[in-house]
C-alpha cells in the first residue's frame, strides 16, 4: 500500500507540472488556462488525500 501511495503522489506531481505549462497568467481563468487551473487544484487535493491516507495507516499500525 505504501508503494502505491507514493506512486500516486508522483503521478499527481507530474500532472501538476504538466498543467502549469498551460497556465497563461494574463488570463488565468479563461480557456486552456482555466482547465489547467482546475487540474492543478485537483492534483493538490489528491496529494492531500493521499497524505491523509498515509498518516491514517501509520496511526493504525501504531495502535496495534
Amino acid at each position: 500500500m505504501k508503494k502505491f501511495i507514493f506512486i500516486f503522489i508522483g503521478i499527481a506531481i507530474l500532472l501538476t507540472a504538466y498543467n502549469v505549462t498551460f497556465l497563461d497568467f494574463s488570463n488565468i481563468t479563461e480557456g486552456k488556462s482555466g482547465v489547467a487551473l482546475i487540474g492543478i487544484v485537483t492534483a493538490a487535493c489528491a496529494i492531500m488525500l493521499l497524505l491523509i491516507l498515509r498518516t491514517s495507516k501509520i496511526i493504525e499500525r501504531k495502535k496495534r
